[in-house]
């Protein structure tokens, strides 16, 4: 008889170690946005939004004699260029109370987001079922308002900035991003996108949202298996999401592993600045 093999907790940590040093070194150290400057300075990737909305921090290597200063340094150049700035802490970065230290020195924490990966090629047979709710892929920039009105009500905010960076990335790139809306009674009640950053093994998975009156229904789910399904296609190896409390049981049932818990700190643009 077969026996089945057992996975230990030191194989189990072996592995979502390395899922994160694949994750840490392509998403943050390697990764470019066709609408952003990657900037590589002594211990900190930036990232500089070309149209100057907000830039990030996306990776940091600090050390208990650098941080403070590396942190005054962060937000004076950002303030130099007028731009806020959000400083993305995950949980597996040094040192641990980074997270801390921000908010000590005025920065604004906000909800913690689960980082999930999935490697394509162990996914589960569920997430290349063909979909059949009504899915459509928007492919001329001009109809992604209405993607976006959907965000916009189940956010309570106004995305038009993002609808039309998104847009402005359809046009001129358009291999870079696909965005699908779910439809329902002939409305457009769920929309998600998914970037392929070039020389890179992953496809991000971005902004599924569902109106309340239509969730319960699979679409947050078809919208999932229509841009796995895509990645595939694309050759993608890994799939990646920052996960909200209510997409992270639903992810998780596709084989999504979580391996890192970010938090987003935010840093205001100086006053006068557009944010």
């Amino acid at each position: 008889m077969q026996q089945t093999k057992r996975i230990t907790l030191h194989e189990r940590n072996m592995n979502l170690d390395k899922l994160r040093q694949i994750y840490d070194q392509e998403q943050r150290m390697d990764v470019i946005y066709p609408d952003t400057e990657r900037m590589v300075v002594p211990d900190v990737v930036r990232m500089i939004d070309r149209a100057g909305h907000e830039g990030m921090v996306l990776h940091s290597s600090l050390t208990d004699d650098n941080i403070d200063a590396i942190i005054e340094r962060e937000i004076a150049y950002f303030t130099s260029i007028g731009q806020g700035f959000e400083w993305k802490v995950f949980e597996h970065d040094y040192p641990a109370d980074l997270k801390e230290r921000l908010g000590a020195r005025g920065f604004i924490i906000e909800d913690e987001e689960a980082i999930l990966m999935l490697d394509l090629e162990d996914a589960p047979e569920a997430l290349f079922r063909p979909v059949t709710q009504d899915v459509r892929q928007i492919t001329a920039a001009d109809e992604m308002f209405e993607a976006f009105r959907v965000q916009n009500r189940v956010w309570g905010e106004d995305y038009d900035w993002l609808a039309e960076r998104l847009a402005n990335d359809l046009r001129a790139n358009p291999d870079y991003l696909s965005v699908f809306v779910a439809y329902a009674d002939g409305l457009p009640v769920c929309s998600a996108w998914v970037n392929f950053p070039s020389g890179n093994r992953f496809a991000g998975l971005w902004g599924g949202s569902t109106l309340p009156e239509y969730r319960g229904r699979g679409l947050y789910s078809a919208l999932v298996n229509v841009r796995a399904q895509l990645a595939r296609e694309r050759g993608r190896r890994f799939l990646t999401v920052d996960a909200s409390p209510m997409s992270l049981p639903i992810l998780q049932k596709f084989g999504f592993q979580r391996i890192s818990t970010a938090f987003p700190c935010k840093w205001p643009p100086p006053t006068g600045a557009e944010g």
